[in-house]
C-alpha cells in the first residue's frame, strides 16, 4: 500500500486508540462504516456502528473502566483500490475487576474506502495465546 495510504490506516488506528482511552465509545465507533461488522475477544459478533457504540459505552462503564489500550499497526495491504486488510496489535492494561492485567491481542480491520477516506467495514479481535505484549 502507498505510504499516504498506510499513514491514512495509521491515522485511523490512533482515533480507535484515542477514543479508547477517553472511555469514549461513540468516537470508539465513528471510523466503522454504517453496518459495519464487529467480531469481539470473545467471539460475539456486533452489526452496525450504533451497536459497535452501544457495546463500547457499556465495557467502558464497567469491565474495561479505567483501562488503556496502546495500538500498532503492524500492516496495510491493498486488495483492491479501495479495499485495503490491516493487522494491527493492541495491549490492554486493565486497572482492576476480573480483567485487571495486561492483555495482549491482533486485529484485523477490512478498509473500505468512502468519499470520507478510509471506514472499517469489518473487524475481528483475537486475544494472543500467552498475552504477548508487544513491545514498542
Amino acid at each position: 500500500m502507498a505510504t499516504t495510504e498506510h499513514a491514512e490506516a495509521e491515522r485511523l488506528v490512533g482515533r480507535l486508540e484515542s477514543a479508547w482511552n477517553a472511555m469514549d465509545g461513540v468516537a470508539f465507533a465513528a471510523p466503522f462504516a454504517e453496518d459495519a461488522d464487529f467480531v469481539n475477544i470473545l467471539g460475539e459478533h456486533f452489526r452496525g456502528r450504533d451497536k459497535i457504540a452501544a457495546g463500547h459505552v457499556g465495557i467502558f462503564r464497567s469491565i474495561y473502566a479505567g483501562s488503556n489500550v496502546s495500538m500498532k499497526l503492524e500492516q496495510v495491504r491493498s486488495l483492491r483500490p479501495d479495499v485495503a486488510l490491516a493487522h494491527v496489535h493492541s495491549n490492554l492494561d486493565v486497572p482492576e475487576g476480573r480483567l485487571a492485567g495486561r492483555h495482549a491481542a491482533r486485529y484485523s480491520m477490512v478498509l473500505t474506502r468512502g468519499a470520507g477516506g478510509w471506514e472499517i467495514a469489518a473487524f475481528h479481535n483475537t486475544r494472543m495465546e500467552g498475552d504477548r505484549v508487544m513491545q514498542r
